[in-house]
This record gives structure tokens, C-alpha cells and sequence, in this order.
């Protein structure tokens, strides 16, 4: 009996094990955040709670420029109950071949990994919710599809439990 539970409870483990990044390392074609951000960029995307149930649409205008080494993203979300917000991201590569980012409603340091095309971040953001302000981790992956497409999902967690998840889609303006 105590094999079948230890067996039962590391299958359970392992199938909640999340992908590494670097799976990805053949895959084409390869994301390189500078190259693809600089510049406009639009994005459409869409928050579903755990249960499928679409809560939320929204348009994405990206400016993003490349400056001492930094590169810097103006994001302007449309939302489609009409509201508006600009989230304004710092990133830039570590020694390591790491991403660090910061924005004012991230909590520390987003840490991103990238291999092939993919790539993976991972932070803290300061949700407002009907005038309270809630901490929640994202899981973020995002995946180069042709030289003008990233599509991105990220799953939005609160004490390890999923709240549910956004999908974005990106569109490089030429």
C-alpha cells in the first residue's frame, strides 16, 4: 500500500511540474526581445477565469525604444469595459543571458529566460480589484510565431491556486 501512495503521489508531482525554457532551444524562429519590440507594436488580448468564462478584452499599444543598453516599453491598454492604464516596462539582458525587468505595479523584478523562440517570465503584479490592491504571480510565456507574431499566455496565481489565465496575441507594425 505505501508504494502505491508513493507512486500515486509522485505521479501528482510530476505532472505538475512546469516546462523549462530551454526545451525551446531549437525552436525557430529565434526571439530577440530588441529586435522585435523596437518600434509599434499592437496586441489583443483577453482575461478567463479558471472556469473558460472571457471577463475581460483588451487593445494593447506598444512603443518600445532601445537606449543604454535598456529597452523600454510604453504599454496603453484599452480594456472593453472602457477603461484605460499605461504600464511602462525597464528591461534589460543580464550577464547571464537573463532578462530583468521593472514597472510601477510589478513587486520586485520580473525575471525572464529566453531560448529559440520562447521565452518565460516570471513576476509579482499589484492587481487593483475594486479599490483593493491584490499581489499576484504570473507565469508567462510567450512564443515567436513568424518575424511580426508573438502569441503569449500566462497564468495568473494567488497562493499557489490559479485565479485563471490571459492570452495575448501581438502584431509588429512594419
Amino acid at each position: 500500500m505505501k508504494k502505491i501512495v508513493l507512486a500515486a503521489a509522485t505521479s501528482l508531482l510530476f505532472a505538475c511540474a512546469a516546462p523549462e525554457v530551454t526545451q525551446y532551444q531549437q525552436a525557430e524562429p529565434k526571439l530577440d526581445l530588441v529586435q522585435y519590440f523596437v518600434g509599434k507594436t499592437d496586441a489583443w488580448g483577453m482575461f478567463q477565469k479558471r472556469d473558460g468564462e472571457v471577463v475581460k478584452r483588451f487593445h494593447v499599444e506598444i512603443t518600445g525604444t532601445h537606449q543604454n543598453g535598456m529597452l523600454v516599453l510604453d504599454e496603453q491598454f484599452a480594456y472593453s469595459d472602457g477603461t484605460k492604464q499605461q504600464r511602462i516596462w525597464t528591461l534589460k539582458q543580464a550577464p547571464d543571458g537573463s532578462w530583468r525587468g521593472t514597472a510601477d505595479d510589478v513587486k520586485g523584478e520580473a525575471v525572464g529566460k529566453i531560448a529559440g523562440n520562447a521565452l518565460n517570465w516570471r513576476y509579482n503584479l499589484l492587481l487593483p480589484v475594486d479599490g483593493t490592491t491584490y499581489e499576484v504571480a504570473f507565469d508567462d510565456w510567450m512564443f515567436l510565431m513568424d518575424k511580426n507574431t508573438l502569441l503569449n499566455r500566462a497564468s495568473m496565481t494567488k497562493f499557489g491556486f490559479e485565479l485563471g489565465q490571459v492570452t495575448l496575441f501581438f502584431k509588429k507594425k512594419e
